[in-house]
């Protein structure tokens, strides 16, 4: 199945549903940066919900970035996606692995930790970036989550994240957002059944694998409450707007000093892009005419 994100309402406009299934992009992540099995459930989790958050956005161009740093050994990972269904992220130490829980799960919240915090930052195409910082709860990405949608938009929201991997790479991977919005929340009665049936929903993953579609999960939560799918199917990948121009620009602030100094020792430079892990070389000429540039 295509990786995609889906939208839905119910409830006459008061829920507002996003659903959206990652697998290939995940595995895409999984593989550009080596990542261990809990790295990559860590950072497919956080992109499936950069994309799901992003979704709400309107201006063309926006994009929300999320921050998490933990005191656990993966260090902290980054994750930029945007309306567009485009997502790039990266882990601070990719291969770092843990045990399975008890319960065979991934043991995501030991890799991130659960003291330390998360950065949200939403652009949306404005010049002034919206910022909000959580403190982490579990670590476990979709609680952490869930705990900023509350305490930052006060939205009251129910998040599902999930990916599926083994020895064979990502086969399963993305989420659902669940968000009741002003004009419907103060119906307690209609918080209280939501929040049941997520509560008794299987794991996003295991919906995935079993053949569900998004709309099938989306009928099995809202189908009673006046379900509305809208028709639009985004499809989603993994993207990144690096190049080797970009990649020179960034060069040309180290100033001409240091440009010198990688002429007369290195014959030139190297760089890899954090968020994709493509390398870049710079040669002599490369640098010659940023000196040049810099001295004109």
């Amino acid at each position: 199945m295509a990786d995609q994100l889906i939208r839905a309402t119910a409830a006459d406009n008061g829920i507002r549903a996003v659903g959206v299934i990652s697998t290939r992009l995940t595995e895409e992540a999984r593989s550009r940066h080596n990542l261990s099995y809990v790295a990559t459930a860590a950072l497919g989790r956080a992109m499936a919900g950069g994309l799901l958050f992003a979704s709400s956005m309107k201006r063309e161009g926006s994009r929300v970035n999320i921050r998490i740093k933990g005191n656990g050994p993966l260090g902290g990972l980054l994750v930029d996606a945007g309306l567009d269904g485009t997502v790039r992220g990266y882990v601070e130490c990719p291969r770092v692995e843990l045990p399975p829980k008890a319960n065979g799960k991934l043991d995501v919240g030991g890799a991130v930790g659960d003291d330390g915090y998360m950065y949200v930052v939403r652009d949306v195409g404005y010049g002034y970036p919206y910022s909000s910082t959580v403190e982490l709860v579990s670590g476990e990405v979709g609680d952490d989550l869930t705990h900023y949608l509350a305490n930052s938009e006060q939205t009251p929201s129910a998040l599902m994240l999930g990916v599926f991997v083994d020895e064979s790479g990502v086969t399963a991977a993305g989420g659902l957002l669940i968000q009741i919005l002003p004009k419907a929340a103060r119906d307690e009665s209609l918080v209280a059944l939501l929040e049941s049936r997520i509560a008794g929903l299987e794991s996003f993953t295991t919906l995935l694998r079993s053949g569900q579609s998004l709309p099938d999960m989306f009928q099995g939560v809202l189908g009673d409450l006046g379900l509305n799918i809208l028709p639009e199917v985004q499809l989603v990948r993994f993207h990144c707007g690096c190049s080797h121009e970009r990649v020179l620009t960034a060069l040309k602030m180290f100033g001409a000093i240091e440009l010198q100094e990688m002429i007369e020792q290195d014959q030139g430079a190297e760089a890899t892009c954090d968020f994709c892990g493509t390398v870049y070389q710079a040669t002599e000429a490369d640098l010659h005419r940023l000196l040049t540039e810099l001295e004109a």
